[in-house]
């Protein structure tokens, strides 16, 4: 099954520590790009998110952003008053008040504002690193999931022009043998207007030579190899975007020989629609994995 390369996953969990959430988007690219922003505590853990990104994906542009809110219970519990500066504070503020002779008692609140008196005790990262890792996983195969039925979605419109395709080769097999014989009426007719007679054989010859210049089997039998190729392909598990991608330009090599070669209208008409389909087919490419 194909997967697009665009798409868009997002995966929240409250825990005892706080909320983490994970949004990771994804956009077309000729490679495996990834990028990132997650809070400063969680920058350390880069190997193990492009890790297990590169588990789920194998081409694209990927941006991974990850949000966390401290539960408030958590940050207050975190707090811790600092008593070695505290009592010598407070010490200070007695010998102080012994020396002035003024009876003042300490001013708490300003002593709390004090640089240094309160301190945040920083919790233990393993189990907050361990529960961002899970989400993401969580995350990451939610997006795999929505590019592959973006990719479903791509593989039956490609499957659609692929039946186009074949349409129009079968078609034009069908018109050759009249186009050939429009051919040689045509020669014959130039010939009577010159009112000249040939050897014998010799409008043959040029009926043969032309027609061999306009002989186009060769690049439907490819078409149609290309065909069958490109849906053998579509059916693979493993990512198919290049390997599709050349298969377009091969496409769209058969498809402008035979228009060069065209001496009839019809299958001027036929190139040109062939254009059109494989084009369309082009643009669902770019975009798959």
């Amino acid at each position: 099954m194909i997967h697009s390369m665009t798409g868009f996953a997002s995966a929240e969990q409250q825990y005892d520590f706080g909320r983490l959430t994970w949004e990771i988007r994804s956009v077309n690219h000729r490679y495996f790009e990834f990028g990132f922003r997650v809070p400063e505590e969680f920058r350390v853990l880069e190997p193990e998110i492009r890790k297990i990104l590169g588990l789920h994906l194998s081409r694209g542009k990927v941006d991974a952003t990850l949000r966390y809110t401290p539960a408030a219970a958590i940050s207050s519990s975190n707090l811790n008053l600092n008593r070695e500066l505290a009592g010598r504070l407070l010490a200070l503020q007695k010998e102080f008040r012994d020396l002035s002779g003024v009876e003042q008692e300490p001013d708490l609140q300003s002593l709390l504002r004090w640089p240094g008196m309160v301190q945040e005790q920083a919790p233990d990262p393993q189990p907050l690193h361990a529960a961002a890792l899970e989400l993401l996983s969580e995350a990451a195969k939610g997006l795999n999931a929505a590019r592959g039925r973006e990719g479903e979605q791509m593989s039956a419109a490609i499957r659609e022009r692929l039946a186009g395709i074949e349409q129009w080769v079968t078609q034009i097999r069908q018109w050759l043998p009249e186009i050939r014989e429009a051919l040689r009426q045509k020669q014959l007719s130039r010939i009577e207007d010159l009112q000249q007679t040939l050897e014998p054989g010799r409008l043959e010859q040029e009926v043969a030579f032309l027609a061999q210049k306009m002989d186009v089997d060769e690049e439907l039998d490819r078409l149609a190899a290309h065909v069958r190729e490109t849906l053998l392909v579509l059916d693979r598990d493993d990512p198919v975007g290049r390997r599709l991608d050349f298969l377009m330009q091969e496409f769209n090599r058969e498809s402008n020989t035979l228009s060069s070669k065209s001496v009839d209208q019809r299958t001027t008409q036929a190139a040109v629609e062939l254009k059109v389909l494989i084009e369309q087919m082009r643009e669902h490419v770019q975009n798959i994995e």
